[in-house]
């Protein structure tokens, strides 16, 4: 959890500078005409693509808070993790919210993106789930196994698929 809220921390302190350098409006004390105004910050819109869980659900525990400080979060929800890298990288998205480095470096190889990270994201924990049956080692052999399909993350579900069966 503490990672999830580093990096969520981090992409607001870049939002935070971004508006901090667009000036804002003053507002007058309603309670005392001579008092000095305050000044209130301009709405900058901030565009976030992400998946569901958790990182949707993770976004929409600061909404209020961001506007407060003069950000209008808007949160589009993405079942898959390629229409958020294009619709960043179209600009359709200002930011995206869901992967780590590696499978980001192998999404810009592949598809010739120029995406970058500017903050570090906590890893998905995976589980094993034996569907039907109770315990992992009543699986018959020969049945099936179902594993992400990209390669950083195949690769991640492999080894601890081997790590348990080992155990």
């Amino acid at each position: 959890m503490k990672k999830k809220l580093l990096a969520l921390s981090l992409a607001v302190a870049l939002v935070f500078a971004l508006a901090a350098c667009t000036g804002g409006t003053e507002t007058k004390n309603p309670g005392n005409s001579d008092a000095p105004s305050t000044p209130k910050p301009e709405m900058v819109k901030l565009k976030v693509a992400a998946s569901a869980t958790p990182h949707a659900e993770i976004l929409a525990q600061v909404k209020d808070e961001l506007a407060e400080q003069g950000i209008d979060l808007v949160v589009t929800e993405y079942g898959d993790y390629v229409i958020p890298n294009t619709a960043v990288e179209d600009g359709d998205e200002d930011v995206n919210y869901f992967q780590h480095q590696p499978y980001l470096d192998q999404f810009n190889v592949e598809n010739n993106t120029h995406l970058v990270s500017v903050a570090a994201i906590h890893y998905e924990p995976f589980g094993i789930y034996p569907g039907k049956t109770t315990n992992l080692a009543d699986l018959p052999d020969g049945a099936s196994v179902g594993v992400p399909n990209d390669a950083t993350n195949e690769a991640r579900a492999l080894l601890h698929l081997d790590e348990t069966l080992s155990l």
